[in-house]
């Protein structure tokens, strides 16, 4: 009956108007963008001048908005596709100011950008594919030299982009064939609707069914209270006569 019940709940309950989207804790190009915020914060901190270069607030500033406009984004997406997709855009140029920033140290100081010829180009991009965790990069943030910081933070910048157009085709793919809010508040309220006027058809053809098993059980009833009558008749008028055969036996014996 419980489970009968619980299936019945699952009919009724009306769909959520709400996107279901991951949680941004576990999206990977936001543990890089933690990363990328750090190591770039840390890559000021050594190699550029503390005052009097604006550099330093551009850098850090673009950092901290990738991350944080994921995050906006990430939970603006449960009501607004147009939301997300704009916040994590504004994300991806945030992105594209950090990569630009580090190409500019490189070339301004003539230091290499490592390509496939370098031989230290392999390891790095194996490193960074496999680690998105802060704690993963950490302890190189006082070890590594300029060069090698800021070259990481270019491929950081890469994968981070190529990871966010993946997503970006991913939910324009379920806004075509979900569509936003709107259309989802749309389906939930259709829905609903189906879902009571199937259940009012239900009610309404097995009503006939259950007005004859009542018919058929209140005749039974009166036929069973007319048996019960007449035994009780019965056997009130036994009682009766076998008091009036005791009363009768115990005068005779009183005669004798």
């Amino acid at each position: 009956m419980e489970s009968d019940k619980t299936e019945q709940e699952k009919k009724t309950t009306p769909l959520s108007i709400f996107r279901s989207v991951p949680k941004w804790q576990d999206l990977r190009f936001y543990q890089k963008s933690e990363v990328l915020y750090q190591m770039t914060f840390a890559f000021c901190e050594r190699f550029l001048p503390k005052h009097g270069d604006r550099t330093v607030d551009q850098m850090v500033q673009a950092a901290r908005s990738c991350k944080q406009n994921i995050v906006e984004g990430s939970e603006d997406g449960k009501t607004s596709t147009a939301m997300e997709v704009n916040l994590l855009n504004v994300a991806r140029s945030s992105i594209g100011e950090l990569r630009q920033n580090f190409d500019d140290y490189l070339k301004s100081r003539h230091l290499p950008i490592w390509t496939r010829a370098d031989e230290r180009f392999q390891p790095m991009q194996d490193f960074t594919k496999q680690h998105n965790l802060l704690s993963d990069y950490e302890p190189y943030f006082q070890q590594w030299t300029a060069e090698e910081m800021a070259n990481v933070g270019l491929t950081l910048c890469y994968q981070m982009d190529a990871m966010m157009n993946k997503y970006l085709k991913g939910v324009e793919e379920i806004f075509i064939k979900e569509g936003g809010v709107k259309e989802r508040m749309h389906k939930a309220r259709t829905d609903y609707r189906r879902q009571q006027d199937e259940r009012l058809a239900e009610l309404e053809r097995t009503l006939p069914q259950l007005q004859q098993q009542l018919a058929a059980a209140q005749e039974d009833a009166a036929h069973w209270k007319a048996a019960y009558e007449d035994l009780k008749q019965r056997a009130l008028k036994a009682y009766n006569q076998q008091q009036d055969e005791i009363k009768e036996l115990k005068k005779r014996l009183e005669g004798l």
